[in-house]
């Protein structure tokens, strides 16, 4: 636990207020490594300087909004994110979620429930350390430390619900593991409803990690049950 509260952790919310308060309320739990930025453009800035772990993202910000961010941040990091949205606004949630958001938290809302998110989050992607931290699957190779994968002499990003149903996948290999356990194991305990989504994120996991995506040998489908990750390295 201690090693997860060492994790950067980037807030962007463009109430002054707000920002220092969400700050304290980390401080005060552990979490040290605290970066702010009132705006999109502070963001990136920082998130180019700095290994964040996780975003926590207001929806609306004066220079964009939280979505549109969202979507830049992709670019450069795999990092997981949290979004910030106003009491009511039932489309931020879809629309969040749909974009690949790990969560999201409706203001106003307690401190212990915002810690609470926070740390489940972090302990779903950064909880388990792997035994190794690379494997080869017929020449493409996959690194968890930096959650990308190396096909063809170019490193190519793994996003946090890739590299966490990867994740998933690795410590079973060679095992079924059923579509249930990955929805929970990316989504949480309210992962009802994202069969089709995992679908989509298993085929942009083929397109990163099977030589032949259309014919793969790795990344195999269980039908009626799950996937399986097949390895042969022992």
């Amino acid at each position: 636990m201690k090693e997860l509260k060492n994790k950067k952790i980037l807030i962007v919310d463009d109430e002054k207020e707000l920002l220092k308060i969400l700050s304290e309320i980390l401080y005060n739990n552990g979490f040290y490594n605290i970066y702010t930025a009132p705006d999109c453009k502070t963001a990136l800035k920082i998130a180019n300087e700095q290994s964040i772990a996780l975003y926590i993202l207001d929806v609306n910000l004066p220079d964009g909004d939280g979505f549109t961010l969202f979507k830049k941040l992709r670019k450069i990091s795999s990092a997981p994110a949290i979004f910030l949205t106003a009491r009511g606004e039932g489309n931020d949630r879809i629309k969040g979620l749909g974009l690949g958001a790990d969560d999201y938290i409706v203001k106003p809302f307690l401190a212990d429930e915002l810690i609470l998110r926070i740390n489940a989050v972090l302990k779903r992607i950064y909880g388990i350390v792997q035994k190794k931290s690379s494997f080869d699957l017929s020449g493409v190779t996959v690194n968890f430390e930096t959650a990308s994968v190396n096909k063809n002499g170019k490193e190519i990003l793994l996003t946090a619900k890739e590299y966490i149903l990867l994740k998933k996948l690795c410590e079973n290999k060679n095992k079924i593991v059923t579509s249930d356990a990955l929805c929970m194991a990316a989504w949480g305990e309210e992962y009802y409803g994202y069969e089709n989504t995992l679908m989509v994120h298993i085929r942009r996991l083929r397109q990163k990690i099977e030589a032949e995506p259309s014919k793969p040998k790795h990344l195999m489908t269980v039908k009626g049950l799950g996937y399986k990750l097949v390895i042969n390295d022992e």
